[in-house]
């Protein structure tokens, strides 16, 4: 009696917890303001469909951002995964880039069970956050996001990539050791190393470079050699790694280039680096049978 009732308990606070983000934020995150305008790029959503869509996941429905072409199915399916700030409009806006490359791309609300990121002002009052959400739950409801695509009928999971930016950046790599069953995935300026003297987080025990012994999935990852929260040395521990276990990953590392130089909101922007970046993860994804 007293497993049951705390199974039902258990179940109740996944179901309280489930909902606290209910739908994705329209327009920018409140943190990222203001939006440098001359940059920012907006990608129509002519010949998509596009909009939130309602994931089955543990606790709930997870609210994500869904966009591919209005017509045809079989769509190669991309997991966009979010900046630290949340499914917000530049999120969407990639998932409409890929969509109008023939892709079905999904970016899943990961945050949701905890609090909207998008809805903070500082980004300091963001981290509390996010440090509450753990990897296990994550890939579960990355797994979960491949099983809904799945079920529409409109996507080829056989050609699956993920693509992540900053906070998503990390979890790129990770998510490729998890499902071997991606092809390819592309990650953006990730942390690869625990910082110095950073204390283990239960929740966030690894980092990428503690899983590339298992590593499969060729993973592409583009870091800017002027990121002052990733330091170059950091990458070079990372590259030196993948070369050591003879991965098909690699790492391509733009000097005097800050973090978030695909961020065309925000003026750490760099126009041809992300132009180049983009255009070689394109080409990763291609060679790797993820399109």
């Amino acid at each position: 009696m007293l497993t049951a009732f705390l199974k039902l308990m258990e179940k109740t606070e996944l179901t309280r917890r489930g909902f606290l983000v209910t739908s994705i934020a329209s327009g920018f995150a409140l943190a990222v303001q203001p939006i440098a305008a001359q940059t920012k790029i907006t990608t129509d959503a002519n010949g998509l469909t596009v909009g939130e869509v309602k994931i089955p996941v543990k606790g709930g429905e997870m609210p994500a951002y869904s966009a591919m072409p209005e017509k045809g199915k079989n769509f190669p399916l991309v997991l966009v995964v979010q900046e630290i700030f949340g499914v917000h409009e530049h999120i969407q806006d990639l998932c409409r880039r890929f969509a109008k490359l023939g892709f079905m791309a999904i970016a899943p609300s990961l945050y949701f069970r905890y609090g909207d990121t998008t809805k903070i002002e500082k980004i300091n009052d963001i981290f509390p956050i996010v440090q509450k959400v753990p990897d296990s739950e994550v890939m579960e409801d990355l797994d979960a996001t491949v099983e809904y695509a799945k079920s529409t009928k409109k996507s080829n999971t056989k050609k699956l990539s993920i693509t992540g930016f900053c906070w998503g950046g990390r979890i790129v790599w990770l998510y490729s050791v998890h499902n071997p069953k991606v092809k390819a995935g592309a990650a953006w300026y990730g942390r690869l190393v625990a910082p110095p003297n950073a204390p283990v987080s239960p929740l966030q025990p690894k980092q990428p470079i503690d899983f590339v012994p298992m590593l499969k999935v060729p993973v592409l990852g583009l870091y800017g050699g002027a990121d002052s929260g990733i330091p170059n040395n950091t990458v070079e521990m990372m590259q030196a790694k993948l070369k050591e276990y003879k991965t098909k990953s690699e790492i391509i590392l733009y000097p005097d280039t800050p973090h978030g130089f695909n961020a065309d909101y925000r003026t750490s922007y760099r126009k041809d680096k992300a132009e180049d970046a983009w255009k070689r993860m394109l080409d990763w994804f291609k060679k790797n049978g993820a399109m």
